[in-house]
Formats: structure tokens, sequence, C-alpha cells
């Protein structure tokens, strides 16, 4: 977005990349549907952001409908799905997306130079490694969007960090978020149900909660529901090793509707009517397995805990396994347009700043937004020849 958007006028734009070809992660993210951005009210999408209030300016600069605008100008068709989730056109391939948004930068007369890792600085010039080569390369302004920790396979291993240290700025370690989580299921219960969908439930920790579904793991589980509630189980495992958090394994019931079947259940079994009630076979397993016999028998308790199911996490999933991460650097070490406070004419944007957002389009709107937004500052700037 960055160098689709920079007046070529103004500047000669040149993209180092360190893999042979450009935006794996990208790639990696249309996996399982390439969702670019969501079309809820913009004060609701920008409430999802931590903290908010530095995303916000953005978002305001460059939102989702802007973005739709900008991949219909590049000839990518995008539609709005049942969840208000953006998508591109249904028969419009992951790479064909990243094809589009690559010529559009060739088009602007952007250099692109990949297989270059880059290493820091060798006196005032960039310092780049090849196969075969140290490269060092001379620029008036280096945007860094060297990404965070998760996916290291793509190239985003974080090894960064140490450079930008040496160079006096503040570096958080990273974690994981939009992750799976650990628990401490016993071993009958994972044999049985690894892989297997937990439909339509709603997770809670603390005052958030999340509707849908998760995926049972061999060491716990994973989900739309279970990353949307990450920074709280993140912050809990902190303040007190471990997470607690709650399952509505049946939203559609009520309680007492459900406490009443099981009290007539007549000569059916507890399994079978929990299955009537609309719990599928891992619900049905859980309340089987994982709880007590008193709570099993008791029609009360039992219904409680359909309402109420009991997680504790002990961990959240590998940073590498992870969607996205937190940490890196604090968004105090950049001012508004994401230049360096501390070395000035270097700006640094995307994951490896300190932020955090749910999956929904949330991750890729914000890089787009602070791409689109620092072209139009650098643009503005240099037009008035500053």
């Amino acid at each position: 977005m960055l160098a689709a958007m920079l007046d070529p006028a103004l500047f000669a734009v040149h993209i180092f990349e360190k893999n042979a070809a450009p935006a794996r992660k990208f790639l990696v993210a249309g996996d399982g549907g390439l969702n670019l951005s969501h079309a809820e009210p913009v004060d609701d999408f920008i409430s999802r952001y931590t903290p908010a209030e530095f995303i916000e300016p953005f978002i305001r600069k460059f939102d989702a409908d802007s973005l739709r605008n900008w991949f219909d100008a590049c000839g990518i068709s995008t539609y709005v799905g049942s969840s208000l989730r953006i998508f591109p056109g249904r028969e419009i391939k992951p790479v064909e997306v990243l094809q589009a948004m690559l010529q559009r930068v060739q088009d602007r007369g952007v250099t692109m130079h990949l297989k270059h890792h880059w290493k820091g600085w060798k006196e005032n010039e960039l310092l780049f490694e090849t196969a075969n080569e140290s490269v060092c390369f001379a620029a008036d302004i280096t945007v860094l969007a060297l990404g965070g920790a998760s996916w290291p396979v793509t190239g985003t291993d974080g090894a960064w960090t140490n450079i930008l240290a040496g160079k006096g700025i503040s570096i958080r370690p990273f974690e994981a978020s939009n992750c799976a989580v650990i628990t401490d299921w016993p071993e009958t219960f994972i044999n049985e149900h690894e892989g297997a969908v937990l439909k339509g439930v709603m997770l809670k920790c603390g005052n958030r909660a999340r509707k849908g579904d998760v995926v049972i793991k061999r060491n716990g589980m994973e989900g739309g529901p279970v990353y949307f509630l990450s920074p709280e189980i993140r912050s809990a495992l902190k303040n007190h090793g471990e997470a607690m958090i709650t399952a509505d394994l049946q939203p559609a019931r009520e309680t007492e509707e459900i406490k009443q079947a099981l009290e007539t259940t007549g000569r059916r079994s507890n399994s079978e009517i929990l299955k009537r009630l609309g719990l599928g076979p891992v619900a049905r397993g859980m309340l089987r397995q994982l709880v007590d016999r008193d709570t099993y028998d008791d029609p009360g308790k039992l219904a409680a805990a359909v309402k109420a199911f009991p997680f504790r996490i002990v961990a959240l999933g590998p940073v590498e396994d992870a969607i996205s991460t937190v940490g890196g650097i604090p968004t105090e070490e950049v001012d508004q347009n994401l230049e360096l406070k501390k070395l000035p004419g270097c700006f640094a944007m995307g994951e490896m700043l300190d932020w955090d957002a749910p999956t929904g389009g949330y991750l890729l709107q914000a890089c787009f937004s602070m791409g689109y937004t620092l072209a139009a500052a650098l643009n503005e700037r240099y037009a008035a020849g500053e």
C-alpha cells in the first residue's frame, strides 16, 4: 500500500525483500479465505484494537470502504459476507489479489530487490546480505515493515529487534496473539475428540465473550472465539498463572429449559436428552468425561454446566504458531506518522509495533491503513519541499 501510494514524481521507491518472492505471509493469511477487512460501523471497528487510540487515526484516514474502493481500482472486486467480513470476489484467489497489488506497485515505477536480507546499517547506509555478497544502499527515507514473530517460516522471525535495540529503541518481548490455548484436559478426552469441532459455543473470559466454533487440539483448543479472547487470557496468565474461561455449550436454550428436560428423561439417558437439546458429540463428551458424577447426575448442576462449562487455560500456544503477535516496538517510540523518534528519517509499521486486534479483517486493515497514512504524510511533506 505504501509503495503504491507514494508519488513517483517525488520518490524513487525501492523495496528490499528477504525472500525469493514478496508477501508470503499475505498468502498464508489467504489459506482459509482472504479476509481483507470488516464492514461493521467504524466506531465499533476501531474499538476492536488495543490500544484503540493509536490505531484510530489510521482507520479514520483510510477505512474499510476506502480499501474496497482501492481494490476495485486495482481490478479486484470485493464482497461483504454474512458475518460482515470483507473478502475478494468469490472466484478470486489470494495470489490474484497479490498479483494485482504488485502490478499497481510496478506501474508506479517501484524497484523490487529480492533475496536481500536486511542486517542494519553500515555507517549511514542500509546493509543487506544476498546469497553472494553484502550490499549497501543509501536512502533518504527508510520504512521498516519487517513483521512480528508469528509464522517465522514466512520470514518474519523478529530478528530485527536486536538491530533496533542497538540503536536505543525500546523493545518488548513478542507474545502470541490470535493463537491456540493449552488446557489440562485428560488424555482420554483428547484421544477421543482431537480434531473434532465444538460448534456454536459462546466462550467468555472476564467481560468479553464470542460465539463460534472451536477445534479440539492435541494439547488444547483453537478457533475464532479463542483468538478473540486471547488478550484477556494472556493478561490472566500473566497475573494469575492460569486463565479460567467458560463455555455456553447451548446458547440457544436457557438453563431452566435444559434443567426441565433433564428432569423428565423417562428412560432416556442424559446423553440422549442433551443430543435432543442440540448439543453435539464433543459437547456431550465434555460433559460426560470432564464433570464429576455428582454434577452429571443432578439435572440442576448439569444444566448449569451446559450454560457455563469451565476451562482452565495453562498457557498460550507457541508464538511461531500464532496468527499474530503483540510486543515489539512500543507505540510511544513512534510519532503520529510512524517515524521513530530516536531515528529521524526511519519509520516502522505493521506488526513490528505493539498493538493487538482479533481476526476478522482487522489485522490487514490496520496495516493497509498505516501504509496509506504514511504515504499521504510523506507526499505532503516532500511536495512542500521539506
